[in-house]
């Protein structure tokens, strides 16, 4: 049986010592649990161990979970692609979206979301090596995108999320994860943006991914084990 509370505890061990290693600050180096798929007593055990933010990727097991967890103080992150007739609910019930690759979805965003609840944080999702299976924009047109969407009030582009391909060596991984910081300054120093955020990294590239400068690791099965609900067609 899969202990959260150490795997929690062994994680932030090695997000330390990557930071210290590649001269990080790990308080600049958020755990984001990517719970989709996990029960309501897994995430009620990763957040008396300290966790937070929590990332979803199906809409309504998202819905059904906060409405269930709506006493704790979690900030919840939508990960996966957005349907039009999703982003309403999205736009009203998380704090942040690092999925957006489509203006219309964007615009969509920024007119359903309640003003008092103030701008919701968004990621660009970079596809980093062009994979048709895959969601995001290339890099050519991540341009464009963000100059859209700065003009949008109730969004607030923080940074760039990519899920590049997989590969083994932590060098490799490195290499591959670095393009997406170096977009990130180019951006930043091109259109003048304050986007402080770069989601990247996940279980088995998480350490690859501090060194190359990321802000949010997303941990699913190194922190949760394996998926509880898969069996239950979520």
């Amino acid at each position: 049986m899969t202990d959260i509370s150490d795997n929690i505890q062994n994680l932030r061990f090695i997000i330390n010592a990557a930071a210290k290693k590649y001269q990080r600050d790990p308080r600049n180096i958020t755990l984001l649990a990517v719970s989709k798929g996990q029960t309501i007593m897994a995430i009620e055990k990763a957040y008396q161990a300290g966790i937070r933010e929590f990332g979803e990727n199906r809409y309504q097991e998202a819905m059904q979970k906060m409405e269930t967890l709506k006493s704790l103080d979690i900030h919840w992150h939508f990960l996966g692609p957005i349907q039009s007739n999703k982003a309403k609910g999205i736009a009203r019930h998380f704090n942040w979206v690092h999925s957006l690759s489509r203006i219309d979805i964007a615009e969509l965003l920024n007119g359903h979301r309640p003003q008092e609840l103030g701008p919701l944080y968004v990621c660009l999702q970079i596809n980093l090596d062009n994979e048709a299976n895959k969601s995001g924009i290339p890099y050519e047109k991540a341009s464009a995108l963000a100059q859209e969407i700065r003009c949008l009030p109730n969004l607030r582009l923080r940074g760039l999320m990519a899920i590049p391909k997989p590969l083994a060596e932590e060098n490799q991984q490195y290499d591959s994860l670095l393009r997406l910081k170096n977009l990130f300054t180019q951006l930043n120093a091109d259109l003048n943006l304050e986007m402080d955020t770069l989601s990247m990294g996940m279980s088995n590239d998480f350490v690859a991914a501090i060194h190359a400068g990321s802000t949010i690791v997303r941990v699913g099965r190194a922190l949760f084990g394996e998926r509880e609900l898969n069996q239950q067609g979520h």
